[in-house]
């Protein structure tokens, strides 16, 4: 194993310091339990948002810290669930008089973690919402959760219902505003490699050179199925097929694609891959209004890529549009 570590037991707490260090301007870091939150504490009026998960997915969560997107983020040991313990404090420092909404990834530990944490907040007055984001499409259960997955369309449940919280809208209108994305925003993966957790020392699975896992999680969960290598523009469509599918998606439909590597691709591959999904959306009659591509939800430095696919409306796209200023998403 070669990684730029020190002590594998501390990659979480020095790579949270680096990051805080780097960006002091947007966050700040707070210390027994461990969480990161918007530099100068919670917006008053505002409804605060909080995400969190283990750590192995960078730029997720910390990263949308920020200006339009979260006020805390909770990071977990590498590939497990942050303890309540740390959810709370991080739910209590969001707050700043209007509520908060928790953004929870569909992971058994998250859900009952997060469940615990808030109710941990709601007993010193903090009134907490969640939501739970749900978007892979290629399994309905795994080792890690009870239904789907919740992997890269997590970045835009928190922009958008950051953007809705930013403009003023109430806790209810926010949380409306998260689930009105989850219902309409749709993911699959692929792994080229397994990626190494840095305790473990080892991949977290073999996959021999010739074959590539489809519908692959960001833990390295199991997909549908084992296949033969095969060109870009191939998986592109087995990708992009089943997420389209699954969102019944229509003619004259506008849409947000997001093409997301796993960590250890490429950004030229990448483009090569929103080529191909740009053009079969368009074949079906699509209008691809908004794209992002590059590394948002990651699996450390597993190679490999996710196809993401939401469903927009005017009010979406606005809220998409809306400015925000965080370490990974800015405009």
């Amino acid at each position: 194993m070669k990684k730029l570590i020190n002590d594998p037991q501390n990659v979480v707490a020095e790579s949270v310091e680096g990051f805080v260090l780097a960006h002091a301007d947007i966050v700040t870091k707070h210390d027994d339990p461990l969480f990161v939150s918007r530099v100068g504490g919670a917006v008053q009026g505002k409804v605060g948002l909080v995400s969190g998960g283990g750590s192995g997915h960078e730029p997720l969560h910390a990263g949308f810290i920020g200006v339009g997107m979260l006020d805390a983020a909770v990071p977990g040991a590498m590939f497990t669930s942050p303890t309540p313990d740390q959810i709370a404090p991080a739910l209590q420092a969001a707050d700043g008089g209007a509520g908060v909404l928790a953004i929870v990834k569909n992971y058994t530990g998250d859900v009952l973690n997060f469940e615990t944490g808030a109710e941990l907040a709601d007993a010193e007055g903090v009134e907490v919402a969640t939501v739970i984001v749900n978007d892979d499409v290629a399994v309905e259960n795994s080792t890690w959760t009870a239904g789907r997955r919740g992997v890269a369309g997590t970045v835009l449940v928190e922009k958008i219902a950051g953007a809705a919280a930013e403009r003023g809208d109430d806790l209810a209108s926010v949380t409306a505003v998260a689930q009105r994305v989850i219902d309409n925003v749709r993911t699959m993966g692929v792994a080229l490699t397994a990626c190494t957790v840095p305790h473990a020392g080892k991949p977290s699975f073999d996959l021999p050179e010739d074959e590539i896992e489809i519908g692959i999680g960001i833990h390295g969960e199991p997909g549908r199925h084992r296949i033969p290598l095969s060109s870009a523009d191939e998986i592109t469509t087995t990708l992009l097929d089943a997420v389209a599918d699954d969102l019944a998606l229509a003619a004259g439909e506008k849409v947000l694609l997001l093409v997301n590597g796993m960590g250890g691709t490429p950004a030229s591959e990448l483009y090569i891959v929103y080529r191909q999904a740009r053009a079969l959306l368009e074949a079906r009659g699509a209008q691809v209004a908004r794209s992002l591509v590059g590394n948002y939800t990651t699996s450390l430095e597993m190679q490999g890529a996710s196809v993401t696919v939401l469903r927009l409306d005017d009010e979406l796209t606005g809220l998409w549009d809306a400015p925000v200023h965080t370490a990974a998403l800015r405009w």
